[in-house]
């Protein structure tokens, strides 16, 4: 067991990792099915269909192997990362809807371009205040309400602070999505027709692929946590809009900057979303105050389909003129 020194020192190390971007040296994934080694062959053979389609016959010890280490990685994403408590700051006046973040989600993900696990609103506070940009990823509440209700214990709060869904267990009932006050879950209403890794274990940190029927959100990149990397979100976002970090070090970090997260709270006057909701949320606001960019530039280079989700906002028609 290791001493209070040991923990500390270990703490250090990790922060000192995402604060400089390091980590880079990634954990070999587990190997392919078909590559499998461990276990005997002992010669009897199931028939199984590929996600191409085409019927193959697999040696049945191969396939309990599979399921162990498929055990093994969701048992593992239930402890979490031991004397670590993880929050998420998001600096209100350096967004410009880039969208990179959404980009690095979908892609590490595997999400279809209409599934979000991170959104960005047009906000405005009241009709004489100006608009900014609003991002809202799940916010891994510390009273979580769709831990609550789901009825197969399928979404779970592990003690780093992390809520993750195991798309194995879940049952595609939406209680989550219906209790959650922050709209942060998605429904998987159809098979996004994704191909995994050759080599890819299931593992809730990541939850890949997208399951047709099952629920899916933020899960603060756990996977990445894991190997001591900065979520996806954070790494992608050109302006540095997303602090992340742990509390136990009270400090967040963009990956140019590390700060500490008391004092970041106090003199920039950081607040929780719809925080009298009583939920706890693990991820900050510091408010839009002497923004970096005008709102304007937010609405450069998007798709027309999500151009379409602003059109009837004031300043997207002013701009049209």
């Amino acid at each position: 067991m290791k001493n209070k020194k040991e923990e500390n020192s270990s703490r250090r190390r990790f922060l000192r990792n995402i604060g400089l971007g390091l980590g880079s040296a990634a954990i070999a994934s587990t190997p392919a099915l078909a590559a499998t080694s461990e276990g005997s062959d002992d010669g009897e053979k199931l028939k199984l269909l590929t996600p191409e389609g085409k019927l193959v016959e697999v040696s049945k010890s191969v396939v309990k192997e599979a399921k162990k280490k498929t055990r093994e990685q969701i048992k593992t994403s239930h402890k979490g990362l031991p004397h670590r408590k993880f929050v998420m700051v998001i600096d209100l006046a350096k967004c410009k809807n880039a969208r990179k973040c959404v980009d690095a989600c979908q892609e590490g993900h595997m999400l279809p371009k209409d599934h979000e696990w991170i959104k960005l609103y047009l906000m405005q506070d009241s009709e004489q205040t100006a608009k900014y940009w609003f991002p809202k990823p799940c916010y891994h509440c510390d009273s979580p309400l769709c831990v609550s209700v789901c009825p197969v214990g399928a979404t779970y709060k592990r003690e780093d602070g992390i809520v993750l869904v195991d798309s194995k267990r879940c049952i595609g009932c939406k209680f989550c999505m219906t209790a959650c006050p922050y709209s942060a879950r998605v429904f998987h209403w159809k098979d996004p027709e994704t191909h995994v890794p050759e080599g890819h274990v299931y593992n809730p940190e990541l939850n890949i692929p997208p399951v047709e029927g099952t629920v899916g959100k933020c899960v603060f990149c756990a996977d990445k946590l894991r190997i001591n990397e900065l979520p996806r979100c954070v790494k992608a976002c050109p302006m540095g809009v997303i602090y992340f970090g742990d509390l136990t070090e009270d400090a967040v970090t963009n990956g140019v900057e590390t700060l500490r997260f008391s004092s970041l709270m106090v003199d920039r006057h950081g607040y929780r979303h719809m925080e009298e909701l009583g939920t706890m949320p693990t991820v900050y606001y510091l408010p839009p105050v002497g923004r970096t960019y005008p709102v304007e530039l937010g609405f450069e280079d998007l798709d027309p389909s999500i151009t379409d989700r602003y059109k009837d906002e004031p300043v997207t028609k002013s701009k049209k003129k």
